[in-house]
């Protein structure tokens, strides 16, 4: 399946060598013992990231695999320095990490617009032997070489960068929700993993007062170990200032679900867990007022909790209220920009990543099995294995 959603590419960079210096001696008419004029070579090319909020994937990198800075020119006769090689800019969505492919070490996060950050530095141009020349050396013979290029193969991770992340089982109503609640258009169906790749929707509230709401695949059991599609999508809700934990209300167990969710959060990011949540119970239009009554009684009772339905409207108004106070409360603030400050990345779990590159085709895109030819789904094992859903 073709998706235009690439979270993450894997490139091959290579700053430029410096230029050689030249190593000449002047010799014109009259002037048979003109002495060393040879120029410096010039640097090599940088390579770059930048953050430009014109992208919001990492599409545009999926086929350029390799990004090589030029190099400097050689140094010339009359002390003519060697042009500096082209500098090459990777640009990248708010929001990419970088890490090194090889060994997983966190290289840098790239969070805002025209940051720039040098990857890979170009080689030094090598001295012409013009500036080796002294009183008792005055025609030396000898010119520096320039300094080698750097290589490095990078991944380059997205982290989409959202208010309020959904977080739920499949079919727990998190796309409904989402088309519910702002102009996204997921798609919505029936089965499990509906939802293949993560969506954005723009939430309005009152007096012209927006927020962003971010909806990932659906989690299973298992999901921060690599089962199902968790692995490669949970950390799109790490940047997230608040998870809405969605639990359908026809479940036998609400709370077991919501802990379930907490735990695969725990296992993947322990971080993840000082993060204000709320609890959504969905599908409320299949239950009676009664039996709303008699489920508030096994809610957890350390999360505010909404009742609601997506395709009736019930309690979306109010759902929007607490979303908007618990963005905009002091302690949520305050967390936030403790975060910023103390924010500490990890290195990349390359068991992990070995994993996630095992659901890629050999393009570097997943390729999916079409859930609607599935017969039975009852039957169906979310085991991570060569015929797993997401693959």
């Amino acid at each position: 399946m073709e998706s235009n959603f690439v979270d993450y590419v894997k490139i091959s960079c290579r700053s430029g060598k410096g230029g050689k210096g030249s190593m000449h001696l002047r010799h014109v008419k009259y002037q048979p013992n003109g002495g060393p004029d040879g120029g410096d070579g010039g640097r090599g090319g940088h390579v770059y990231l930048r953050g430009n909020h014109n992208y919001w994937t990492l599409l545009h990198l999926k086929y350029q695999r390799h990004v090589f800075a030029g190099h400097g020119g050689n140094g010339g006769r009359d002390k003519k320095h060697g042009t500096n090689g082209k500098d090459e800019y990777i640009d990248v969505p708010c929001g990419t990490v970088v890490y090194n492919a090889e060994t997983g070490k966190y290289i840098c996060d790239v969070t805002e617009d025209g940051q720039e950050v040098m990857l890979l530095r170009g080689g030094r141009g090598g001295l012409g032997n013009f500036q080796f020349r002294s009183a008792t050396n005055q025609a030396p013979r000898y010119a520096q070489p320039g300094e080698p290029m750097e290589e490095m193969t990078i991944i380059l991770e997205l982290k989409l960068l959202a208010d309020v992340g959904l977080v739920g089982l499949p079919n727990a109503g998190k796309s409904t929700l989402l088309s519910a609640l702002s102009s996204a258009k997921p798609k919505i169906a029936n089965y499990p993993f509906t939802t293949l790749e993560p969506s954005l929707g723009i939430v309005a509230y009152h007096e012209r007062q927006s927020f962003v709401m971010a909806d990932i695949p659906g989690i299973i059991e298992g999901a921060s170990e690599g089962k199902g599609l968790g692995l490669r999508f949970l950390r799109h809700i790490e940047r997230n200032s608040l998870l809405l934990f969605m639990v359908p209300g026809d479940t036998d167990d609400i709370r077991r679900e919501y802990e379930l969710l907490l735990r695969e959060l725990q296992n993947f990011n322990p971080d993840m867990l000082d993060k204000h949540r709320v609890l959504a119970v969905t599908k409320c239009d299949l239950l009676d007022d009664e039996l709303i009554e008699m489920l508030r009684d096994t809610i957890p009772p350390d999360v505010p909790v909404v009742f609601i339905s997506a395709v009736t409207g019930q309690g979306l108004d109010d759902l929007k209220d607490v979303l908007w106070r618990e963005l905009n409360s002091e302690s949520n603030k305050l967390q936030s920009i403790m975060s910023e400050d103390t924010l500490v990345h990890r290195d990349k779990d390359m068991s992990r990543f070995q994993a996630e590159m095992m659901a890629e085709g050999e393009d570097g895109e997943i390729e999916y099995v079409d859930v609607e030819d599935i017969d039975d789904l009852d039957d169906f094992e979310y085991e991570d294995d060569d015929e797993e859903l997401s693959r």
